[in-house]
């Protein structure tokens, strides 16, 4: 595991942009994992920076999202895959029939959940999985007690969860109470894992994830298992950690 600490956000962002180009760069029809929330934004923007710069070319990418909301529609301007457009699709040369996001609409959880695992597999493996980190050490919707042997799956989100993603919404009650997401072993099964992290509200969360126990209760810290995780955080997020 290697840990680069970055002086605030922004920092951050670039030093995780960079690592993103350098793989689109070594292999320009890499397969990226994408993450949603407010860790990444920084960091597609510095993408679409240096992308129009000339300095990258998206034209053979592939990205396969980490989740989707179970009931929004891909227009919804809070699903996941109106989130991945504006932030980072919409402003690049990807392909967009070549970015793969869980089918929110499809109210069978079981076909929705399979049919993305063969998406997934279909592509040959993720080359880079990005990932934000949640406060109670969730990686893409896999909430504390989620089994590490799952794929694909539907959860029921947490009141933590719903608590931190009501500001996106214009009242609580709106905040959908299910998602899709790959789970625990679709994400080790990267060849090349990158978590973002930033804010002192997550420096707990760090502390449990990376240098704790090894438990479902933390899902992100089975992390530590894997052999290629790079993780970029601000000083904030890193304040509990003698580095």
């Amino acid at each position: 595991m290697i840990i680069y600490k970055a002086k605030n956000y922004q920092d951050m962002s670039r030093k995780a942009a960079n690592i993103i180009s350098a793989q689109i760069i070594m292999k320009p029809n890499c397969v990226l994992g994408l993450a949603t929330g407010s860790s990444p934004i920084g960091t597609y923007k510095q993408l679409i920076e240096w992308y129009k710069k000339g300095d990258l070319d998206f034209s053979h990418v592939t990205s396969v999202n980490l989740d989707e909301y179970k009931g929004l529609s891909p227009e919804n301007d809070q699903s996941y895959r109106y989130f991945m457009n504006t932030n980072l699709f919409d402003h690049v040369n990807i392909d967009k029939a070549h970015t793969f996001v869980p089918d929110g609409l499809e109210a069978d959880s079981e076909k929705a959940c399979s049919s993305y695992n063969e998406t997934i597999h279909a592509q040959g493996g993720i080359d880079l999985q990005l990932l934000g980190l949640g406060r109670n050490g969730h990686i893409g919707f896999n909430e504390p007690g989620a089994a590490f042997e799952k794929e694909t799956h539907c959860v029921n989100l947490t009141e933590s969860t719903i608590e931190a993603n009501k500001r996106f919404f214009a009242s609580e009650k709106d905040v959908p109470r299910q998602a899709y997401t790959m789970g625990i072993k679709n994400i080790m099964q990267a060849k090349k894992i990158l978590v973002v992290v930033s804010g002192e509200d997550k420096a707990d969360a760090v502390k449990k994830a990376f240098f704790g126990p090894i438990t479902p209760s933390v899902p992100a810290s089975i992390l530590q298992l894997h052999n290629d995780v790079t993780i970029v955080a601000d000083e904030a997020a890193l304040s509990k950690i003698d580095l």
